[in-house]
């Protein structure tokens, strides 16, 4: 498809204004969305992605529509597994949950950046070496594999080696300040947390960039819909963090589900590279007659993927007995980190799902209570909670 230079400035000006709304209108004053503002503002940009698409159909035809949807959608199932990671990484961090936003748009626009970067440098790789469809279907493949071992999920701690990394350059303090990079102890300088998060993120988006811009290039080669699609799949993911906070913990095969459409995506851009085969030691330098797969099998393909998954999550009696475990025992934390979130209706609000989930748990079958690690610590940290509650509601009568 053929973009005029005015079409992609009007796109990238577009792109930059809604970040820079998102920051001044929804950031700027630390606060706690309600469900209500992030599903309103989680649908705006779907509509806005979905708007895009019907565009592209109308003036760039069915094949480019096809493949900016096709891309959209991977991209938009790649970042909600991204979340599981940053929810990881805040809750090691222990972020004030006001403060989560702005980590979260730091994340979305860091992505974006890099995510570009890569864009560009894979489009001029594809156009000067056709066997780097090679590289990159070996690398989803690899990913594909990754993703089913339960340790992947490890480069999303915390204390990872960047971290590390900083905290012995850069003396750190040991709490918040708001939502400040840097803060005064003692009459000392120190940077927050807030900034150990941030490159925390910074360096997982990296990881994930690795990842999906390969994923997209298997499935359109054109640098203007890759950019489109990988750019609004990231906007709205803040208010999506928000919307599914809590319903994350219950897509348990979600992570099979990328699996199975990385490693589709992989072998397509394997058979791609084989029928434009340049290399000398494969059929002597000439093309392979090999089975291409059409950009609309591959977008059925990863929609019926995610609608299994997804469908096979929220019935699946695991999903719902590891929901209610990771949710107790993440609101239990929640609950007695004071510095948490100052807002007292949050707190209730934290308690409240925290008695549900615990509710949840008491009514599991034996084998799936037996998914609990270390029951009686966490069965101690529920106490813990129940009792922090039962002081702050006899405060007031105290006094």
């Amino acid at each position: 498809m053929t973009v005029s230079p005015l079409i992609w400035t009007i796109t990238v000006v577009a792109i930059a204004a809604l970040l820079l709304f998102d920051y001044i209108f929804h950031v700027r004053k630390a606060h706690i969305p309600t469900l209500k503002e992030a599903a309103v503002w989680s649908g705006l940009y779907v509509g806005i992605a979905l708007l895009f698409g019907v565009l592209v159909l109308v003036f760039g035809g069915m094949q480019a529509g096809t493949e900016y949807f096709a891309g959209y959608i991977t991209e938009k199932a790649l970042s909600v597994d991204n979340l599981f990671v940053f929810l990881i990484i805040i809750s090691s961090f222990r972020v004030p949950r006001e403060n989560q936003q702005k980590v979260l748009l730091f994340g979305i626009t860091f992505s974006l950046i890099a995510r570009t970067a890569l864009i560009f440098v894979g489009a001029g790789l594809i156009n000067q070496f056709a066997w780097v469809f090679y590289i990159f279907g070996l690398i989803l493949i690899i990913t594909a594999g990754n993703m089913l071992k339960p340790e992947s999920t490890d480069k999303g701690e915390a204390d990872n080696f960047i971290v590390r990394i900083t905290k012995k350059i850069l003396p750190t303090s040991e709490h918040y300040d708001g939502d400040k990079m840097t803060t005064t102890v003692d009459g000392k300088r120190m940077v927050t947390p807030m900034l150990l998060v941030m490159i925390a993120i910074a360096g997982t988006d990296l990881l994930f960039a690795l990842d999906s811009i390969p994923a997209i290039f298997g499935l359109t080669q054109d640098v203007y819909l890759v950019f489109t699609a990988t750019a609004f799949s990231l906007l709205g993911l803040r208010q999506l963090y928000f919307l599914l906070d809590g319903l994350l913990d219950r897509l348990v095969y979600l992570s099979y589900g990328l699996s199975a459409i990385l490693a589709f995506i992989g072998i397509k851009l394997i058979l791609h590279a084989l029928h434009e085969n340049n290399l000398p030691f494969i059929n002597d330098g000439e093309p392979v007659p090999v089975i291409e797969i059409s950009t609309g099998t591959s977008l059925l393909v990863i929609v019926g993927v995610l609608v299994i998954t997804v469908f096979a999550s929220i019935r699946s009696p695991r999903g719902r007995a590891q929901a209610a475990i990771s949710g107790a025992r993440r609101d239990a934390r929640n609950y007695l980190e004071l510095d948490y979130t100052a807002d007292d209706a949050e707190r209730r609000r934290v308690y409240q799902e925290m008695v549900e989930n615990e509710r949840t748990v008491s009514e599991l079958p034996g084998k799936y209570r037996a998914m609990i690690k270390e029951e009686y610590k966490f069965r101690d940290l529920l106490s813990r909670a129940h009792a922090r509650y039962a002081e702050v509601s006899e405060e007031p009568s105290a006094r």
